[in-house]
């Protein structure tokens, strides 16, 4: 019975990091001004999350993609998306200066 008990434990303490991170996965959604992204959506440009400058490389996750008014979005995860529908001209400011900065 004691081993059932720290299988069990064993169980949960690594099912539920698996359970979060599958909510991480890169899904297209379309809703208002939200689009799968397409060959005519400008590219995203960064190597990080746009909402939590997150890097991309050297990580396991695969990034939540979409596109916002033409302009193809990157976030590290499906629950970034919250906060950039918040303040989407926020994080659309915050890209073009990261694009002008690259320059």
């Amino acid at each position: 019975m004691n081993l059932f008990i720290k299988a069990s434990a064993l169980a949960l303490l690594v099912g539920a990091p698996a359970a979060f991170f599958a909510g991480c996965a890169s899904d297209t959604r379309d809703s208002a001004g939200y689009t799968s992204i397409d060959a005519t959506a400008n590219p995203y440009p960064l190597d990080y999350c746009i909402v939590s400058d997150e890097k991309f490389a050297g990580s396991t996750m695969k990034p939540y993609e979409f596109a916002y008014q033409g302009q193809a979005i990157k976030l590290c995860c499906a629950s970034c998306l919250a906060d950039f529908k918040k303040e989407p001209t926020k994080y659309l400011k915050k890209l073009d200066e990261a694009r002008q900065a690259k320059k």
